[in-house]
């Protein structure tokens, strides 16, 4: 029997445990600062229903990450309808900002005038493409908004850890290569496939280091939009003594046409994986990119080994 005090004697009594001291405590849960700017996902290409699928669930991974986070989607091609455009999501960040401060100062409340930026834009792209980060910064300009714009989320080792898992779901490469069983279809060779010019190429191959060292197999960057890249990167690997290739799409998806990925793997001759995607890492690091612009201690994004 218990007692109002506790439980009857000889029963274990559960106490609480005490908050451990020193720098080996548990870290307190990471939360959007109150007042901290909208984090603002600007997508690429042409809106769909898969691409807002896509990109929702990106912004549920970073929410998930900093519960408190005010997080929207803008759309490069939307058509402030059903697919509302990165400018007028910028428009509305503020005007909902400045409400908000005048409903306080209304009610009594000795708000302080809102400064800094309204927004911090993170570019849903998984390597840098000028092109399309020009237009980025022009939505950015028409909106009137400041807004801070970040770096694309490449080059990172999460990044190569989201490609061996599209490769292994394609049966392309063994999910985990210390463990002793075979693939019958896996490459002895990656195509990394890139947007964006010879600067994406070249972003894409540092991931492609990465990569190579978690397949053990060699791994070169092309670009999907220069005439040759992908068959001459096919070539150089067949010559060095790759006999079965992969194609590896170094994207998120939106930002390309999807027949560009099968006429690569056409013209290279091998299977391809499927692009990014809304995996994890892909909401990790776009909030990282945010937690680092506002200068708030992100939680550690690592690479892990794909079991």
């Amino acid at each position: 029997m218990s007692s109002p005090t506790g439980p009857a004697s000889g029963l274990p009594v559960r106490m609480p445990r005490p908050r451990q001291p020193g720098r080996h405590r548990r870290p307190e849960p990471l939360a959007a600062p109150d007042g901290a700017p909208a984090f603002v996902l600007a997508v690429p290409g042409t809106p769909s229903a898969a691409t807002r699928s896509l990109s929702e669930e990106v912004v549920s991974i970073a929410r998930s990450e900093l519960p408190g986070l005010d997080a929207r989607i803008g759309y490069l091609d939307g058509d402030d309808g059903e697919f509302p455009t990165l400018t007028s999501v910028l428009a509305h960040a503020a005007q909902e900002r400045t409400a908000r401060y005048e409903q306080a100062r209304a009610a009594g409340v000795d708000a302080k005038q809102p400064d800094g930026p309204v927004a911090v834009v993170v570019p849903l792209l998984a390597g840098p493409d000028s092109a399309l980060l020009r237009r980025v910064r022009q939505a950015v300009m028409d909106s009137r908004v400041a807004a801070d714009l970040t770096d694309v989320l490449g080059p990172h080792p999460l990044l190569a850890e989201a490609l061996h898992v599209r490769l292994s779901e394609a049966g392309l490469a063994r999910a985990d290569r210390a463990r002793l069983f075979t693939v019958a279809t896996a490459a002895d060779g990656i195509v990394l496939a890139s947007v964006g010019g010879e600067e994406a190429v070249q972003a894409a191959g540092i991931t492609g280091m990465l990569l190579a060292a978690r397949l053990a197999v060699p791994v070169m960057a092309a670009a999907l939009d220069q005439d040759g890249s992908i068959s001459s990167v096919a070539e150089q690997l067949r010559s060095s003594g790759s006999q079965q290739l992969a194609l590896a799409p170094y994207l998120i998806g939106p930002e390309i046409d999807p027949g560009l990925v099968d006429a690569a793997a056409k013209e290279a001759g091998c299977s391809a994986a499927e692009p990014l995607g809304p995996y994890p890492a892909i909401g990790k690091l776009a909030l990282a990119k945010y937690t680092t612009a506002l200068g708030i201690a992100p939680q550690q994004a690592q690479g892990s080994p794909v079991r």
